[in-house]
């Protein structure tokens, strides 16, 4: 066991910085996927909450409208 944890020390901190370019359309596929999610949850939020308010609001409507006739 604590060769293993020798092992894995040793080759963390023999690790170097790896300079490497990361273009734009990386930028824009994250941007993309978390306005994604961000939207999908809303949504869903947005599900949940309107439709039974839409009912309820239907239904009060048709009482109040039947009241009328």
């Amino acid at each position: 066991m604590k060769t293993i944890l020798f092992a894995v020390l040793i080759l963390c901190a023999g690790t170097q910085l790896a300079y490497a370019y990361i273009g734009p359309g990386l930028g824009v596929g994250v941007i993309a996927t978390v306005l994604g999610i961000l939207g999908s949850i809303i949504l869903a939020v947005f599900a949940v909450v309107w439709y039974p308010l839409k009912r309820l609001f239907k239904k009060t409507w048709r009482s109040r409208n039947a009241g009328d006739k």
